[in-house]
């Protein structure tokens, strides 16, 4: 990983209880695996704990590595580092997605409540008016009492945030090719192809992978189904939805966002996303990040310390499953 996420992924409790689970020095930290000072520790080891900044896992890396047997990601997709030949090589993997959808989960639900009691409207009727206002005209219609949230995927995050939306008084509809009737019953959804979903919800979220397939997910004709005054949230990515397209959208005024990713993952500087008043963007915070990266640490330690007793992972990645999962 990168020496700079090392420093902000493990405090010194992390750090320690890393040195009680594994033979190691906490302090090498590898981002080079070309780096002739890391053969050493290279050649030794027989896991690897990585983080963001890992480079690919090649089959020239892993002939660096010939005692090597497993990885764990203290983060959440590995698709940036392992490769077939990782698989190819029979290693096994783990990672701390779980941990990481937590806190993207916790922002979704805060941001689907936020839209439905309309706060963007009543924070721009407030700064402009900056005197008393009418509080029901500024909500009209809005609230949060039966209102139709749409769930574009049922990934972890999906899942988190279909989980924890079940106190409140929505109605939640799901989209997932993998996710028949029968399972969207128990997690307590509605199952729909996307076209309805789109048309039927107040508020859509985006939670599928970033795939060949899901790019552009939300072009122009299918944003253009979403209802006046409808709200769309992504924290998945940014690719997954048309930017030009959606711009539009929003300038014009007919609908609402939450973005916390954008392609280009930077907008010029010239976007009129950043002044709009019916958006909120965010320069991707939603996943862990503060003391919630201790969460994935310790996330990724308990990993560690199973595969050293010899258990299996409570979290495996799976390489037949990274074609359809972020």
């Amino acid at each position: 990983m990168d020496p700079s996420v090392r420093d902000a992924l493990f405090d010194q409790e992390s750090l320690a209880r890393l040195s009680v689970v594994a033979d190691t020095d906490p302090s090498v930290v590898v981002d080079d695996f070309t780096d002739p000072s890391a053969l050493s520790a290279l050649s030794g080891a027989e896991a690897l704990l990585t983080g963001w900044g890992c480079p690919p896992l090649t089959a020239e890396a892993l002939e660096r590595m010939p005692r090597l047997r497993t990885v764990v990601h203290a983060a959440g997709s590995v698709k940036q580092h392992i490769t077939g030949a990782c698989w190819e090589r029979g290693l096994t993997v783990a990672s701390a997605a779980g941990a990481n959808a937590l806190p993207v989960a916790e922002y979704t639900v805060a941001a689907i409540l936020f839209a439905g009691k309309r706060v963007l409207a009543a924070r721009q009727t407030y700064r402009r008016e900056r005197a008393r206002v009418n509080a029901i005209d500024v909500i009209g219609s809005g609230g949060n009492y039966g209102r139709t949230v749409g769930v574009v995927g049922a990934s972890r995050i999906g899942r988190r945030v279909i989980e924890l939306l079940r106190p409140h008084d929505l109605r939640v509809l799901l989209y997932d090719p993998y996710v028949d009737e029968a399972e969207a019953a128990r997690l307590g959804v509605v199952a729909v192809p996307l076209d309805t979903l789109v048309r039927s919800s107040d508020v859509v979220t985006v939670h599928a992978p970033e795939l060949p397939e899901t790019r552009h997910l939300f072009d122009r004709d299918r944003l253009a189904l979403l209802r006046d005054g409808a709200t769309l949230i992504n924290t998945a990515r940014g690719s997954l939805v048309d930017t030009a397209a959606l711009t539009d959208e929003l300038v014009s005024g007919r609908l609402d966002a939450v973005l916390d990713v954008t392609e280009p993952e930077v907008l010029p500087p010239t976007s009129p996303l950043y002044d709009l008043p019916n958006v909120l963007l965010t320069p991707h915070i939603a996943g862990s990040l503060g003391n919630e990266l201790a969460r994935m640490a310790h996330a990724a330690l308990d990993e560690l310390e199973r595969y050293g007793r010899g258990l299996p992972y409570a979290d495996p990645v799976r390489g037949e499953a990274l074609s359809r999962t972020a």
